[in-house]
Parts: structure tokens; C-alpha cells; sequence
């Protein structure tokens, strides 16, 4: 059995993925105490069914802190059982979350008369220290949304062992910050940019005015097929070392225009392999 132990920020994406995870078959429980993790995950063992193919559990800051601070001791538990086991943490940057609790008007869990949300989070972050310093994969959920995360948790969690690797091509904008989950980044400012033709800056690299103007130039046709040779090249390489997932980001100047459309023409060049491709645009609506 291969248990997911999802943990984040309040405010990070933890719920969102959970309800992902439960959609693709997982059993999900949230709010587990910490030491209750081996006998959850032993029960889970007897009780596997062809329905629930593996088992997620949240972790989160209304554990106890004596709990928190012995969670390595219970990972050495659960290894010592032959549970594989994989740690999720979300977060994001202050500024974000800050603006997410003041929209939905929830009350973070460490908030009081005497103690702010700002200071809030800082307390929560050191709280699950035992939790983000052995954590497998940190997803920084600051500029995703709700759909943009549940498809990256399809991509990153959601297949079976037995599946070739995933993909996921994302588009975006250096102006806006380097995607910090990407695992190659392409920079295509180099080439012709949309945005000084009146006629083409309010349209999108999806749109078929724009298309027509990157495939008429010769240099952006070079930078496909280079880009697609190293990809076909090192992917194998990425597979034969059990990797689950790759994140391949491109990135122009504001991600509206040239990014978006390699990352389309990526995932359809790709999209006959036996891996799972998706495209995703951070910047785009």
C-alpha cells in the first residue's frame, strides 16, 4: 500500500488536494493525529480494496505540538512496517495566504485576540517543521488556483505504478517568477514577440492569428524541434529512474504569447507517448 501524508500552510491547498486524491480513488481521512498514523496505516493494509488503491491522510497544525515534534520517529514506524510512504507539503507565500483567509473569511487555526494571522503563520510554519523538512515534494501553491492544483495533483499523484511517467508542460511568465515546482525551464524570449503587433497583444498563444505568426518564423520552428530532441533524448533517462512525473515549464516575458503556444504544440507533439501529458498556463485566465 502507498500512503500519502498531505501537509501545508493553512490557507496552502491542503483540502483541495485531499478532495483530488478522494476523486481518483484514494481513501482520504483528514486531521489525523500524528501518532495515530501507524495503526491507520496498518488497518488500511487488511481492509485494501480493488476500490482504494492507496490511502492519503492530512496532517496539519491542529496536531499537538509533542506530536509534530516525533513525527520522524513515526515515518521510522511506518518504514519499519514496509508502508511506502510519501509526504506532500503546500505552501505559499505570505502575502497570498493572507489575502485567501480575508476572501473566504475562515479563521486560521492558530489565530487569537492576542495573536494576528501574520504571526499566525509564522508559528504554524515552525509547528510543521517536523513535517516540511521531510517532506518528498513542497508544491508552492502561491499564484495556483483551485483548478490549476487538482490538475496538478491528476499529473503528480494521481497515476498507478504501473503507468509510464507523466508530464505536465506549463507556460509562463519570467516577469511574474520562475515556476519554483518546474523540473527544466526553456526560455523563448529570444525569439519574435507577439505583443508589439497592435493586432495580436490582446490575443493568447492559443489563438490562431498568433499560431500563424510564430510558425512564420524560422527561428521559433529551430527552437521547437531542439527543444523537443532533448526532451525525447532525456526522457527515457527520467523514466529508468522510476521518476513518476516531470514539470516542464517555458517561459516568455509577460506568459501570454510565445510560452503558451510551445506548451500547446509541446503536449500535442507528445501527447501519443504513453505518458500522461497535460498543458497548463499560469498566467492565462
Amino acid at each position: 500500500m502507498k500512503l500519502f501524508i498531505i501537509s501545508g500552510i493553512s490557507g496552502a491547498g491542503k483540502s483541495v488536494v485531499l478532495h483530488a486524491l478522494e476523486d481518483l480513488g484514494f481513501y482520504c481521512t483528514d486531521n489525523l493525529p500524528v501518532a495515530m498514523l501507524p495503526e491507520f496505516a496498518a488497518e488500511m493494509v487488511k481492509s485494501m480494496s480493488k476500490r482504494h488503491h492507496s490511502a492519503a491522510v492530512g496532517i496539519d497544525a491542529r496536531n499537538s505540538s509533542n506530536d509534530l515534534s516525533e513525527f520522524s520517529t513515526t515515518l521510522e514506524q511506518l518504514e519499519k512496517a514496509g508502508i511506502d510512504c510519501q509526504i506532500i507539503f503546500l505552501d505559499a507565500d505570505d502575502a497570498t495566504l493572507i489575502k485567501r483567509f480575508s476572501e473566504t473569511r475562515r479563521r486560521h487555526p492558530l489565530t487569537s485576540e492576542d495573536i494576528p494571522l501574520e504571526e499566525a503563520i509564522h508559528q504554524e510554519r515552525l509547528l510543521l517543521k517536523p513535517v516540511s523538512s521531510q517532506a518528498d515534494k513542497t508544491l508552492d501553491t502561491s499564484q495556483t488556483n483551485v483548478h490549476q492544483l487538482r490538475d496538478l495533483v491528476k499529473v503528480k499523484l494521481g497515476k498507478d505504478d504501473t503507468e509510464s511517467m507523466a508530464i505536465l508542460f506549463q507556460s509562463f511568465g519570467f516577469k511574474h517568477g520562475i515556476p519554483v515546482e518546474a523540473d527544466f525551464v526553456f526560455d523563448v524570449r529570444c525569439l519574435p514577440n507577439p505583443h508589439w503587433n497592435k493586432d495580436l497583444r490582446g490575443l493568447s498563444g492559443q489563438d490562431p492569428e498568433v499560431v500563424s505568426f510564430l510558425e512564420n518564423e524560422t527561428s521559433v520552428g529551430n527552437m521547437f524541434a531542439d527543444i523537443c530532441h532533448f526532451i525525447e533524448r532525456w526522457i527515457p533517462e527520467f523514466e529508468g529512474d522510476n521518476r513518476t512525473y516531470l514539470t516542464i515549464a517555458i517561459g516568455c516575458t509577460g506568459g501570454q504569447h510565445r510560452s503558451v503556444y510551445f506548451v500547446e504544440r509541446l503536449s500535442r507533439h507528445f501527447k501519443d507517448r504513453p505518458s500522461n501529458t497535460l498543458a497548463r498556463h499560469r498566467e492565462l485566465p
